[in-house]
């Protein structure tokens, strides 16, 4: 089966209204009823900014990575991308095509 797989790139202290951003995506995403859902720490990156962000005990207060990742219809999927596109103004926001093998 052919479906899409959404990825949102953006940092652990994102914030949407009120909420850590990747938790109120989460939950949008559930209650959309979207097939599937993960959240995705990382220990290193850099963005649009350049600046490299790692969870190195030196460096306190950074700003790690989280990627989202949903995967459904295409349909199901571009439905719910403009109140994603809200709670994500700076994050980078990707649809790409992905075969469910099991």
């Amino acid at each position: 089966m052919v479906s899409k797989i959404l990825r949102i790139f953006l940092n652990e202290n994102c914030i949407f209204d009120g909420k850590v951003a990747h938790e109120a995506i989460l939950e949008l995403l559930k209650e959309a009823r979207v097939s599937g859902a993960t959240v995705l720490h990382g220990i290193e990156g850099y963005g649009v900014h350049n600046k490299i962000h790692t969870a190195s005990i030196l460096r306190l207060g950074t700003q790690l990575p989280i990627i989202v990742e949903a995967i459904d219809s295409e349909e199901k999927i571009r439905e719910i991308l403009p109140n994603i596109r809200k709670m994500v103004p700076e994050g980078l926001i990707t649809l790409q095509e992905v075969e469910i093998i099991h």
